[in-house]
């Protein structure tokens, strides 16, 4: 599991990685408490695929740019990425 920081690892650890592994995108917040119950689902399902697909969280207080391009308009929000696109 990796947190993205901002637009630029964004980039590099979803898009780009998303052309050769599936990457889930959960989109969070400290305060959401669906959030944190969604997370250890979420975590072991991608787990149980022993590294066939990688698990990437974005605070959505951290990075409102993002949400906005991924029409993140409520939490928890999860999108598959496949070669460098929403699936």
């Amino acid at each position: 599991m990796r947190f993205c920081e901002n637009g630029l690892t964004f980039d590099a650890d979803v898009v780009k990685r998303s052309a050769t592994t599936p990457v889930l995108v959960d989109f969070w917040a400290e305060w959401c408490g669906p959030c944190h119950a969604l997370a250890p689902v979420l975590e072991a399902a991608v787990a149980a695929r022993e590294g066939a697909v990688e698990l990437v969280k974005v605070d959505v207080d951290a990075n409102p740019a993002l949400s906005q391009q991924f029409s993140v308009s409520g939490i928890p929000a999860v999108k598959a990425f496949r070669d460098g696109r929403v699936v």
